[in-house]
C-alpha cells in the first residue's frame, strides 16, 4: 500500500525549488517545473495534493499549462478531480493560457467517471468558448461520456461539432462515434450506417459495433457481423472475442463458443482476465458448467467476478453444494465477497431447496462482511421461499422487508400462488400490482392465469378484453436450439419451419410414446376453456416439444439436445421432458429464464424445486 510522501521531504524539495528562484530565468525555470513534476507524479494522498496546490500559486506554476495539467491528471487518480476542476476555473484564474491537452486531460477525466459525465460535456463547451480548438483526441473523450450518459440528441450534437472541425475522416474518432451511437437509445442503425461506410482494416470499429448490437439483446445481428468479419479477413482481438462470446452466452450457442474458444486460441489472442471471465460464464450459462469449473481451477489470475461466474453457473444448474463449496473456498483464499457474489449464493440456495442455509447465508451478509442487502438478495430470498413451497412464509418476509419490494418480487408472490394453489391470495396480490403498474402486460397475464387456475373463464375473459383495449400483447413463448452452427427459433404451434409436418408428426409420435410409458398431460397448463382432447393438442404444440422434435430429427441418436426457452419451463413440458430423455435415451439440457434443467433416464436436475 503507497504512503504519502513524508513531510520533511516534500518540504526539502519545496525549499530546493522555490531556492532556484535566484538562478536566471531559463534555468530556474527549468529546474522548478522538473522538480515540481518529480513531486506530482509521487504525490498519492489528498493532503499532499493541497500542499502541492499551495506550491502552484506561490511559485507562479498558476500559468503553467503542462503542471496544470499534470496536477488534473493526478487529482482524477486521487478521485478529487471535482476539486481540480474548481481551483483551475476559479473567479481569479485566467484561462488564457490553457491549452488543448490541459482541457482533453480534465474531459477525459469526467467522461471515465461514474457520475460526473454530463461535466465532460460541460467542460468541452467551456473549452469551445476559451477559443481553444478541439483536436484528434478530444473528441473521443467527448463521445464516450455521450456514450455513457445515453443522451441520443446529445451526442448527435457532438457529431455536428467534429463535422463542423473536419473530424469526420479520423478513424478513432469514427470508431468512437459508432460507439457513441450504439449506446445511445435510438442510435444502432445510425451507428450501423456509419459503421457501414468506413473504412474497416482492424478490429476496432468491428468490436464497437458487435459490442452495440450484444448491449441491445440483438446477439444474433452480432454474430452475423463477426461472421462477416472473419470473411473480410479482419483479425479479432481481445475485446471483440468478449463481445462475441456474450452473444454465445445469451443465445445459448455453446458450439458457436467452443469455436470461439479455438479461434482464439489458433490466433493467440492474449487470454486476459476478463476473456477468461466471458468464457467462464459462456461455458456455465450455455450448459457446460464442468468446462466452465476447469477453466476456472486453471486460472493463474483471478477477480471477484471469476469467482462469482462461477458459483452463478453452478445455482443455474442446481448444483447448490458445489456452488456453496466454492464460496468457503473464496473465503479462504482470502477474497472478500461482494453483493453479487451473494446474489449467486442465494440463488445456488434457493435452486437447491437450501431454505435454512440461504437464511444464514443473507444473515451472514450483514453480521460477517457488512453488505447491506439490496433489493435483489431480498428477492433471491422471497424466490427460495416460493420455490420450497413457504408462500405464506415468503409474503410475511416480503411485508417486513425494510426497502420497498419491486414489481418482480410480487409477480414471484402471485407466481407461487399459482403453483401452490394459494389462488384467492394471488387473486389479491395481482390485482393490487395492476394497481400499481396498470400498463405492465404480465400483471394482466399473470390475473389472467390465476383466473384460469380458478376455471372462473368469465373473469379470464374479461381480463384478455382489458389487455386488448390497452393494445397489450402477451410475450409468446419461444424456444431455440443451435444445430450445426445455426440457431433455430420456434414459437408454440409454430408452422414457418420448412420441417413442420415431419415435425409435428414427431410430435404425436414422442406423445404416442410417453403415453405408454405412463405419462399424463398437464391440461390444468392450459388456459383455455377448450375440451380436454384440444387441450393435450394445444400442449403438445408447445415451443420446447417442437425444438426437441426437431433436434431428434436431426441428430444422432445418443447424443445431448440442447435447448434455451424465453419463459419459465411449464410444468407439463417438464414432465414430458423427463418421459422423452428416458424412451430416447437423449440427455436433454433445457435453459430456461431462471435456471437449468438436466433431464436424463426420466430424472430432471432441479429436484422438482421449482
Amino acid at each position: 500500500m503507497q504512503t504519502s510522501i513524508p513531510k520533511p521531504k516534500l518540504l526539502f524539495f519545496l525549499r530546493t525549488i522555490a531556492t532556484s528562484a535566484t538562478g536566471s530565468y531559463s534555468t530556474q525555470s527549468a529546474a522548478s517545473e522538473r522538480g515540481f513534476l518529480t513531486l506530482l507524479h509521487s504525490c498519492n494522498t489528498f493532503s499532499n495534493l493541497l500542499q502541492l496546490q499551495t506550491q502552484i500559486l506561490k511559485l507562479g506554476f498558476h500559468n503553467n499549462p503542462l503542471i496544470l495539467t499534470k496536477f488534473i491528471a493526478k487529482s482524477s487518480d486521487l478521485n478529487s478531480i471535482h476539486y481540480a476542476h474548481c481551483f483551475l476555473f476559479s473567479p481569479h484564474s485566467n484561462t488564457d493560457f490553457y491549452d488543448a491537452f490541459l482541457f482533453n486531460t480534465l474531459i477525459k477525466a469526467y467522461a471515465q467517471s461514474g457520475d460526473l459525465k454530463l461535466k465532460a460535456l460541460w467542460v468541452f463547451n467551456l473549452m469551445l468558448e476559451c477559443q481553444v480548438l478541439p483536436n484528434n483526441f478530444t473528441y473521443p473523450f467527448v463521445l464516450k461520456a455521450c456514450a455513457g450518459i445515453g443522451d441520443l440528441n446529445l451526442g448527435k450534437s457532438v457529431h455536428g461539432s467534429l463535422l463542423k472541425f473536419g473530424f469526420d475522416g479520423n478513424n478513432h474518432v469514427l470508431n468512437t462515434l459508432v460507439h457513441m451511437y450504439c449506446s445511445c437509445k435510438g442510435g444502432i442503425e445510425i451507428g450501423r450506417k456509419l459503421f457501414d461506410e468506413m473504412t474497416k482494416n482492424d478490429s476496432v470499429p468491428w468490436s464497437a459495433m458487435i459490442g452495440g448490437y450484444v448491449r441491445l439483446g440483438r446477439s444474433n445481428d452480432a454474430v452475423d457481423l463477426f461472421s462477416q468479419m472473419q470473411i473480410q479477413g479482419v483479425c479479432p482481438d481481445e475485446i471483440t472475442m468478449v463481445a462475441v462470446l456474450c452473444a454465445c452466452t445469451d443465445l445459448g450457442a455453446l458450439e458457436l463458443g467452443r469455436w470461439v474458444e479455438s479461434l482464439t486460441e489458433k490466433r493467440k489472442l492474449n487470454k486476459s482476465v476478463e476473456l477468461n471471465n466471458a468464457l467462464i460464464d459462456m461455458f456455465a450459462k450455455c450448459g457446460d458448467v464442468d468446462k466452465a469449473l476447469k477453466l476456472f481451477r486453471t486460472m493463474n489470475e483471478r477477480s471477484i467476478v471469476s469467482w462469482t461466474s462461477v458459483i452463478v453457473g453452478l445455482a443455474m444448474h442446481g448444483r447448490g453444494l458445489q456452488a456453496v463449496s466454492l464460496f468457503q473456498d473464496m473465503i479462504r483464499d482470502g477474497v472478500e465477497p461482494d453483493g453479487v457474489v451473494f446474489i449467486g449464493l442465494l440463488s445456488a440456495c434457493s435452486h437447491s431447496g437450501f431454505v435454512e442455509e440461504g437464511k444464514e447465508y443473507f444473515d451472514l451478509m450483514t453480521k460477517e462482511f457488512a453488505i447491506l442487502p439490496k433489493i435483489e438478495h431480498y428477492g433471491c430470498m422471497v424466490d427460495m421461499l416460493c420455490r420450497a413451497g413457504h408462500v405464506r412464509e415468503a409474503v410475511e418476509f416480503v411485508q417486513k422487508m425494510p426497502i420497498e419490494p419491486n414489481s418482480i418480487i410480487w409477480r414471484t408472490l402471485v407466481n407461487a400462488c399459482r403453483t401452490h394453489s394459494e389462488l384467492k391470495l394471488g387473486e389479491s396480490l395481482a390485482k393490487q400490482l395492476i394497481q400499481h403498474e396498470p400498463t405492465v402486460e404480465a400483471n394482466y397475464v399473470l390475473l389472467s392465469n390465476i383466473y384460469a387456475k380458478m376455471s372462473h373463464w368469465e373473469e379470464k375473459t374479461k381480463t384478455r378484453e382489458v389487455m386488448d383495449k390497452k393494445g397489450m400483447r402477451k410475450i409468446p413463448g419461444s424456444t431455440m436450439i443451435e444445430l450445426n452452427n445455426k440457431i433455430y427459433r420456434f414459437v408454440a404451434g409454430d408452422m414457418s419451419h420448412n420441417q413442420f409436418k415431419e415435425i409435428f408428426e414427431m410430435v404425436d409420435e414422442m406423445g404416442r410414446e410417453m403415453k405408454r410409458a405412463g405419462y399424463v398431460p398437464s391440461t390444468s397448463e392450459v388456459m383455455l376453456d377448450i375440451d380436454e382432447e384440444d387441450k393435450e393438442d394445444n400442449l403438445n404444440r408447445h415451443s420446447e416439444k417442437l425444438a426437441i422434435a426437431f433436434a431428434l430429427m436431426n441428430t444422432p441418436p445418443g447424443t445431448p439436445i440442447r435447448i434455451v426457452k424465453n419463459l419459465r419451463v411449464c410444468n407439463d413440458c417438464h414432465s414430458a421432458t423427463k418421459f422423452i430423455s428416458k424412451i430416447y435415451n437423449r440427455e436433454i439440457i433445457a435453459r430456461d429464464r431462471s435456471q437449468f434443467h438436466h433431464f436424463k433416464d426420466g430424472l430432471c436436475s432441479c429436484k422438482d424445486f421449482w
